[in-house]
């Protein structure tokens, strides 16, 4: 069985059938453009309210923006209401994005308070609504990223998948977590089998404790999907789709300090220096989280109070000479 290999949404036509999820507060333009270096596969931008995008809101766009390198790229938007979600495919559409997903599966509650994300799962057919106004408005694939279920006792990816297929959409990317759990405990495969088993013509993309070569066969191998979606294991691990393409025969990892500074020079390029800061802050943590010999050199990335104090350190050196 040939695990990994190209795959076509609907038109459009992929290298791999290994996906990088949109992650709030992750998926931003210099973590998209750390992948591309390492990776062609789909990437997203982050969740993007609907709402906001509709009214023209300058932060929304702001967080759409890409560079013609990144393609293929998703955007992803987050809404309970069928008309404002077709008006915003078309919008996103025009922006040059290649597809556009409907995010069912945020458990945080600012979103579910809403009705939106997750909270979706209580009303399967509103799903079905909000995808065919999506696709009537657009030729870009339009697809769903839905969890489980809400809790243990609805479990409806079933449901959803086969609702989804109805209404048009291409790929439903489906997480093994309900939304009770959040990221709680394992993740139950049995439940993107489950969905698997009945589909017809839609995609089923596997989600949820993906983090490596071995998984990644094993929850194709145990639900049938049609391919993966890589989520938290990217934040820190940007060249994770070529390590679970090629397993052992992948090219050398990058070491996390050449990581760090490839990434922060991203950040530097996109962000004011303020900004920059924080988001070095919190990138430099995926990458170091687990090497304990440099806790010091987390401490003293943490207590940086300016970009200059920042590349004082010995490891910024070549950094602070670029600038």
């Amino acid at each position: 069985m040939k695990y990994f290999k190209p795959i076509a949404i609907k038109n459009l036509k992929l290298s791999s059938n290994i996906v990088y999820s949109p992650l709030a507060g992750c998926s931003d333009l210099p973590f998209r453009a750390m992948v591309r270096k390492y990776t062609d596969s789909l990437i997203f931008t982050e969740m993007t309210k609907a709402d906001a995008l509709a009214r023209g809101d300058k932060g929304t766009f702001s967080m759409l923006s890409f560079t013609k390198q990144m393609h293929p790229i998703g955007a992803q938007i987050c809404t309970e209401k069928k008309d404002i979600a077709g008006a915003c495919s078309k919008i996103i559409e025009d922006l040059g994005f290649d597809l556009i997903d409907l995010n069912c599966g945020c458990p945080v509650d600012k979103v579910t308070k809403d009705g939106c994300g997750s909270a979706l799962l209580k009303t399967p057919d509103k799903i079905g609504e909000i995808i065919y106004q999506m696709r009537k408005n657009v030729d870009i694939p339009v697809t769903v990223k839905i969890r489980a279920g809400w809790d243990e006792d609805s479990i409806n990816a079933r449901q959803v998948t086969k609702i989804a297929e109805e209404a048009g959409a291409s790929a439903i990317f489906i997480h093994g977590r309900t939304r009770k759990q959040a990221y709680k405990g394992p993740a139950n495969w049995d439940y993107i089998k489950d969905a698997c088993d009945q589909k017809r013509s839609i995609l089923v993309f596997a989600n949820g404790d993906i983090c490596s070569h071995d998984s990644a066969k094993k929850v194709l191998d145990q639900t049938g999907a049609d391919g993966v979606l890589v989520s938290r294991i990217t934040m820190g691990t940007p060249h994770i789709a070529r390590e679970i393409l090629f397993g052992e025969d992948a090219p050398a990892t990058p070491d996390p300090l050449t990581l760090i500074t490839e990434h922060i020079k991203e950040i530097c390029l996109y962000q004011n220096p303020r900004k920059a800061l924080s988001d070095i802050r919190r990138v430099a943590c995926w990458y170091l989280r687990e090497l304990h010999e440099f806790t010091e050199l987390r401490r003293q990335i943490n207590m940086s109070r300016s970009l200059e104090e920042l590349f004082a350190l010995d490891l910024f050196q070549s950094i602070k000479k670029s600038q």
